[in-house]
């Protein structure tokens, strides 16, 4: 048992010291979350996953594809990914769900969000730009 203990404690030690100071926030002050947000889409039972960074500063970027259409959508929004004016067209009613996420801070606001959508059209038809990569 205290040999467990004695490879636990040397674990944790090993990973605090592999964390460079800068990243670690100093005691008592809250960690300041990077920017942008971390855009995931994903299948059915999680079957397939891709992401991407979005960053909306003054001038759109990050390896999104489409950063400045899908900054221009979440700036209309106000960050709320509930109310993209996504891009309205008709969609077959087949289901392959598809979820979606963004995780990160939009305008330095801090966004956890999670939707899923009977299909990619569906998706795209509600979420326009924002998921298109």
């Amino acid at each position: 048992m205290h040999r467990m203990a004695t490879l636990a404690a040397a674990a944790l030690v090993a990973l605090v010291a592999g964390v460079p100071a800068h990243a670690a926030p100093a005691v008592g002050e809250a960690p300041k979350p990077a920017p942008g947000l971390f855009l995931t889409l994903s299948g059915a039972d999680n079957t397939w996953i891709r992401g991407v960074l979005l960053q909306c500063p003054v001038k759109p970027g990050g390896p999104h594809p489409h950063a400045a259409a899908a900054c221009g959508a979440l700036s209309v929004a106000r960050g709320d990914l509930d109310v993209l004016p996504g891009d309205p067209h008709p969609c077959d009613k087949r289901f392959d769900p598809v979820t979606v996420g963004a995780t990160g801070t939009w305008r330095g606001r801090l966004t956890a969000w999670h939707k899923t959508y009977a299909n990619a059209c569906e998706l795209d038809a509600a979420t326009g730009a924002v998921f298109r990569f």
